[in-house]
């Protein structure tokens, strides 16, 4: 018999390739969000996870194998973060208790369980890189941690295995998404591309320079499922990227010759997205409506903030994947690769011109 699945998240970047892999593995597949989408074969489940009541509700009649974790909300501090980002990963697992699943639930964070939340975000006392999984958590609040405890003490009680999966910044299509550097790496290409204007690295020289990885929405997906399906991998905490390493000044032009423009000579001036890009909802309105885009809204194909948060870090960030190879998961995908899919799957749905 299919294999049920819950991926909550469904419309997010990690949530959409993470239910269009089980589907295509066999799974029947539901997809809860507040205001689900309509992927081909996900069944629909609209709940808010911050209303416990309604959330119980909605998944009354659910009986997953496996639930797939991979949203949150973005508050104005990190407390706020904490506040509702627990309490949702909270009212989601009391809200399956009735049910004879889930068997495994797996949790996506990310590395700031190792750079710190946001608003400390890669300062102060750092693990030392390439980032381990044994590497504990900073004396530091972080809304990741409060997702966890709620993840280990649900599991406890109701007895199902658990995996955590820490990304690295993920690419991936979503519109109206948070934390979308491939969208907004590409709304940017665009935009200079069509005013003339130099396209320049926004951050940091120690990013520019040093090594770095990232991770491919469609690998996460498919190290969910390994950890869900291998026994081995149960009740642990995992790293997850491409398995490649590079440097954004080779990268930087790669992306530039893909977009059919030259990349401008980096000076080492940090130039942040959210300023380069702060008065062009305007241009990306005129440019959707003369080429016929699907979303003339800016906002919501890019988030300048978050790419400026990972560009422009001061240090060199790059993860270990010793773990997951150990125990079996061998899958490899060359970012470049996955950035220029991501690129040509924004133009094939209108998003890009």
């Amino acid at each position: 018999m299919a294999k049920t699945a819950l991926v909550v998240g469904a419309s997010g970047i990690v949530g959409s390739a993470t239910a269009t892999l089980l589907n295509e593995r066999g799974w029947t597949v539901h997809g809860l969000a507040r205001r689900p989408s309509t992927q081909p074969g996900i069944h629909p489940v609209a709940a808010d996870l911050q209303d416990p009541d309604t959330t119980r509700a909605a998944l009354r009649d659910l009986n997953p194998d496996a639930v797939f974790i991979a949203t949150w909300l973005r508050q104005d501090s990190e407390a706020a973060n904490i506040r509702v980002n627990a309490a949702m990963v909270r009212n989601l697992l009391d809200g399956l208790r009735d049910a004879s699943g889930p068997r495994h639930v797996a949790l996506v964070t990310g590395l700031k369980h190792y750079l710190g939340p946001f608003e400390a975000y890669g300062r102060g006392s750092l693990p030392q890189t390439p980032f381990r999984e044994e590497q504990g958590r900073l004396d530091v609040e972080n809304f990741y941690y409060a997702q966890e405890d709620e993840l280990f003490a649900a599991a406890a009680r109701d007895r199902f295995t658990w995996s955590v999966h820490r990304p690295h910044t993920v690419i991936g299509l979503a519109v109206g998404n948070a934390m979308n550097m491939g969208t907004t790496l590409a709304v940017y290409a665009t935009l200079c591309r069509e005013t003339g204007r130099p396209f320049r690295f926004p951050g940091s020289a120690a990013q520019w320079s040093g090594l770095t990885d990232m991770t491919d929405a469609g690998q996460l997906a498919r190290h969910m499922l390994w950890a869900t399906e291998t026994a081995a991998a149960h009740d642990q905490a995992f790293n997850i990227v491409n398995g490649d390493v590079f440097r954004w000044q080779w990268m930087w032009g790669r992306i530039a010759d893909w977009f059919g423009i030259e990349a401008a000579p980096f000076d080492g001036i940090v130039r942040p997205l959210e300023d380069q890009m702060a008065d062009d909802a305007g241009l990306w309105r005129e440019i959707a409506t003369r080429e016929g885009l699907a979303e003339a809204d800016l906002a919501r194909l890019a988030s300048p903030w978050h790419t400026d948060a990972d560009l422009g870090r001061p240090i060199e960030v790059v993860t270990d994947m010793s773990k997951s190879r150990r125990l079996g998961f061998t899958d490899y995908r060359p970012t470049d690769d996955a950035f220029f899919d991501l690129f040509q799957r924004l133009r094939d749905d209108r998003l890009i011109p």
